[in-house]
């Protein structure tokens, strides 16, 4: 029994001199030492549109300019000789503007609760951002809400005399450095050492959500930018010239160092996604009272057909059918079919370009508001059934081909442009692509493009969640390591929230 505790009593002490030794020799680890490899990140400015200012759910709040992509670049910037990333701030967290003379841009959207079900809502509370209380200083976030490409070196785009007139944009009137500054002349006076770029989005955009009731300038071949709408498409012409003015100020002609990135195809977005084709649910009665009414369009367009006028493809296209249950497609207006009203043929007046909608169709977000209620609160007049969806609530396959075209385009000028300049572009088209299915992260979840719930989208469907700018801010991040040899460390998605509750 003696012997047994002594070798027990050996063992333990083997046992505890291994132990000690081993805590003894763990070697703590060293700290990370930061490199910007070539790179100058000492006075970061970042040039762009609303997707560079952190704009998300609908508004400019701070919250939001906070989690911008930009400033969680100067966050790892600073780990490796960055300098202070000075941010125009909004006043609050509603995000909505006061303008003189006009109503103020509404305030922010949060997820509610209180109709018992989830629905984007609007902040309560008046907002105290008035545009005639400007900012003064200068500022390393020049990210513009609402900016085009000929935007940026507009000068007087921030003059509160030609907001009146609507020749400059409130965000920037906010904290521009005099009333005949541009937005490139203020980030240009600057001098930065570092730049990202981000620019051309809207070029697309404003045709997009309008439901491409705007003018495709490729098509037009129109390269005078001050006679656009906000809804057309821009020339790729007019914008080559601009962007790459852009960038030799920017680079001081291949001198100084930074990032651009490109721009998705926009009908990819949730505000084009979300609304099926056909989200109505009908009963017996109501499909039988509607397939009488739509009997004589229908035979009309079958006469025509006889006649000539119109083909097979466009009579099976054109006619309007209802059945019980769920899953009735909308009826929308098409411009893209043959205007019969033009005929010189007994009741082709009436026969106006219309359709039902089909899964090649994309219906913008705003319309869910829309399909099924009343004109004037008359029952027989129900919209996207017994009334057609306008132009401006669809996206037709013609126009997502103009879209997608546009897009192609002015991806192909920042390509070609960022070459000439040795400056890296980023991805953000593939990048949206790959978001479709999902994007991992350490948790085990994933960030889609779902409206709602996806993470990566904000409640607007345009701009994205802080989480969602997380992951873009990753892809620069990678990029300028590649390029300039910087070992900085990519940002936390997780850190940063999908979806803002209230």
């Amino acid at each position: 029994m003696k012997k047994y505790f002594a070798l027990l009593l050996a063992s333990s002490l083997i046992i505890i001199s291994c132990t000690d030794d081993e805590s003894l020799t763990t070697p703590t680890p060293e700290p990370k030492v930061y490199t910007s490899g070539t790179a100058d990140f000492s006075n970061y400015v970042a040039v762009g549109n609303s997707l560079t200012a952190g704009f998300s759910d609908g508004a400019l709040f701070k919250d939001g300019q906070e989690a911008s992509m930009p400033n969680m670049l100067a966050s790892q910037f600073a780990l490796a000789g960055g300098g202070e990333f000075n941010i125009p701030y909004m006043a609050d967290n509603l995000g909505g503007l006061i303008i003189p003379g006009v109503p103020a841009l509404p305030n922010r959207l949060f997820l509610s609760f209180a109709s018992g079900k989830p629905s984007p809502t609007r902040v309560e509370g008046s907002p105290i951002t008035d545009v005639t209380q400007t900012l003064s200083g200068s500022y390393n976030n020049m990210g513009v809400p609402g900016a085009k490409s000929y935007h940026i070196g507009l000068e007087g785009y921030g003059s509160l005399t030609n907001l009146a007139i609507g020749r400059a944009n409130p965000y920037f009137v906010r904290f521009a450095s005099s009333p005949d500054a541009s937005i490139i002349g203020d980030a240009l006076i600057q001098n930065p050492s570092f730049f990202s770029l981000w620019i051309g989005s809207n070029d697309v955009l404003g045709y997009a959500v309008g439901g491409g009731v705007g003018e495709d300038h490729n098509i037009t071949m129109n390269i005078d930018p001050t006679q656009y709408g906000s809804e057309d498409i821009t020339n790729e012409n007019v914008f080559a010239s601009v962007y790459s003015g852009l960038l030799a100020g920017l680079s001081a002609n291949g001198t100084k160092q930074g990032i651009v990135a490109n721009i998705p195809n926009i009908a990819q977005l949730p505000y084009f996604t979300t609304v099926p084709h056909n989200p109505v649910p009908l009963d017996q009665a109501t499909v039988d009272l509607l397939n009488f009414n739509y009997s004589a369009y229908n035979n009309a367009l079958i006469g025509l057909n006889l006649q000539n006028v119109i083909n097979d493809e466009e009579l099976s296209k054109r006619t309007i059918s209802f059945t019980a249950g769920e899953g009735n497609a909308v009826v929308i207006i098409d411009e893209s079919l043959t205007d019969l009203t033009t005929l010189s043929i007994e009741g082709a007046s009436s026969l106006i370009n219309m359709r039902q909608a089909t899964a090649e169709d994309l219906v913008v977000l705003p319309a869910r508001q829309l399909i099924g209620t009343t004109v004037n609160n008359n029952p027989t007049l129900i919209n996207g059934v017994s009334v057609p969806l306008s132009d401006k609530w669809v996206l037709t396959p013609e126009e997502q081909a103009s879209i997608a075209s546009g897009t192609d385009k002015i991806n192909a000028q920042i390509d070609a442009i960022a070459a000439l300049y040795n400056i890296p572009v980023v991805d953000i088209k593939a990048l949206l692509i790959r978001a479709d299915t999902g994007i991992p992260l350490t948790d085990g979840s994933t960030v889609t493009t779902t409206f709602g719930t996806g993470g990566g989208f904000s409640l607007d469907g345009v701009h994205l969640s802080p989480r969602g700018y997380a992951i873009v801010a990753n892809e620069f991040i990678k990029k300028i390591n590649e390029t300039y040899g910087s070992n900085l460390d990519q940002v936390n998605p997780l850190d940063y929230t999908g979806l803002y509750i209230n």
